[in-house]
Formats: structure tokens, sequence, C-alpha cells
């Protein structure tokens, strides 16, 4: 399995994806989520893997100073088009996670991580470099692909040989992630680099609704639910995704 970086009909299905409920859905808890924490004052941000660039322009527009990563080309002209139709500022740097990693950088004071982890080959091995990008009184914002939520979604349409075979790999070169994480694994790994201060489901329920009953819910009452619903006790941990506010530990180097 190696990381897998994006084409041009992943942005067409993103952009699809975005201009639907599910990618307001999403935007809507991660700003609100973030909303919660930062302080308010312009801050340096980082974004890796950003994409086509939602957050950190909604971030830019705040007035904070916005460093983009991508390693797929047509990712990030895309997003500099946003940008320069928002007439937003920004630092636009074309390099994977790793090569981005290996130089010398001022630590940020949000780090953006956002539907990265699940396309990667090794997810965990983007933890440390992450925390080195990170100021120790900053902030790591880290969305992923939910096993649980998977795994409950083909529960419901009645995929009991797929769940037996444990077959939850996306197909290579498709746009289902690749890797899906579990939360408690993920949770484990992330514990000796960062303390997790505030967990959210995103896509709590509307992924699992029959369509003929969600098509009929109006986007701002399906996004205001979401919103009430995201910390539930026994529903947000089966959000489609999930999003993580991690602040970083001290840590010694031969705790790496």
């Amino acid at each position: 399995m190696h990381d897998q970086h994006f084409d041009e009909l992943a942005i067409r299905f993103a952009q699809k994806i975005y201009g639907s409920n599910k990618g307001a859905i999403r935007l809507a808890v991660l700003q609100a989520d973030l909303n919660e924490v930062l302080p308010q004052r312009p801050l340096r941000v980082l974004d890796i893997g950003a994409g086509l660039g939602h957050m950190s322009l909604w971030l830019a527009e705040q007035g904070h100073h916005v460093t983009l990563v991508e390693p797929a080309l047509a990712m990030l002209e895309t997003a500099q088009q946003r940008f320069a139709n928002a007439q937003c500022p920004a630092t636009f740097i074309h390099a994977d996670w790793q090569s981005f990693a290996q130089q010398e950088h001022r630590p940020y004071d949000l780090v953006l991580c956002h539907a990265v982890l699940e396309w990667l080959a090794e997810p965990s091995a983007i933890l440390a470099a992450l925390h080195r990008l990170t100021t120790a009184d900053g902030w790591l914002s880290l969305a992923f692909y939910n096993k649980d939520g998977l795994i409950l979604q083909n529960l419901i349409k009645g995929n009991l040989r797929k769940l037996s075979q444990q077959r939850f790999t996306g197909d290579a070169g498709g746009l289902t992630p690749q890797q899906p994480l579990d939360p408690r694994e993920l949770a484990a790994q992330v514990a000796p680099l960062w303390q997790i201060q505030q967990r959210s489901g995103i896509r709590v329920f509307h992924d699992y609704m029959p369509p003929q009953f969600r098509q009929k819910i109006a986007a701002e009452e399906l996004i205001s639910t979401e919103l009430s619903y995201r910390r539930h006790p026994a529903l947000s941990g089966l959000g489609r995704y999930l999003h993580w506010l991690c602040q970083p530990r001290t840590i010694t180097v031969d705790s790496l």
C-alpha cells in the first residue's frame, strides 16, 4: 500500500461533496469546534493535505496567516484559484507531508490534518511530524475516516459477508478511503504526543438516514441538528468522520 494522491476525477468528486449537505455538515462541525478554542488573534496556520482549501480559506478570511501543503498539483491549483477569487493571501506549497516535514519550519499555532490519515500507507507515521510542526501551546485539528461508522453503515445495509471478511479497504485508485481508522487504535498512537481536548462526530446521522427522508429536510435543519448531536455520548463516536482537537504534550527526543 502506498500513500494515495488525487487526480482530476477526485477533484470533481470533492467539489461535488462540498457542494452537498455532506460537505456543508463537515465544514460546519469543523468550524464550530475551532471557534470554541482558537484565540482571538492572528495565527500561523498550517493545512497539511489542504485539498481544495475550503477550511484554509475560512481561516484566511478571519485574518489568519495560512500555509497550504498539498501533494496533488491540480488540487493545489484549484485552491489557489479559490483564494485568488476571494482576494485572500496565503502560501501554497506543492509537496507531500514527508518532504515538507524534512525541512526546517517555525512551528505553527494551528495545524490542520483533515481527511489525510485514511489515505496514507502508514497513518501513524505522520503524528510525530505534526507534533514538531505545532507550537507548545498550539492546536492540532485532526479529522479522519471512522472505521466504526463504516462498520455501522455496512451493518445497516446488510453487508454482513463483507464485515465477516474484514474488507474495509477501498479499491486502489478509487475514491473510497483506502484505510479507515479505528479510533481506539489511533487514540493509543496519539496519546504519547497529544492530549485530546475535544472530540466530535461529523455526520453522526445524516449518512444513515434513508434518502427519501433526508431529501425532505432543509439543509439548515440538517446542519443545526448535526451540530447539536456532534458530541452526544452515544452517537458522536459513530460519525462517518471524527474530529479531535489536540494539544501537544511535552516530550523528550528519546521518547519519539
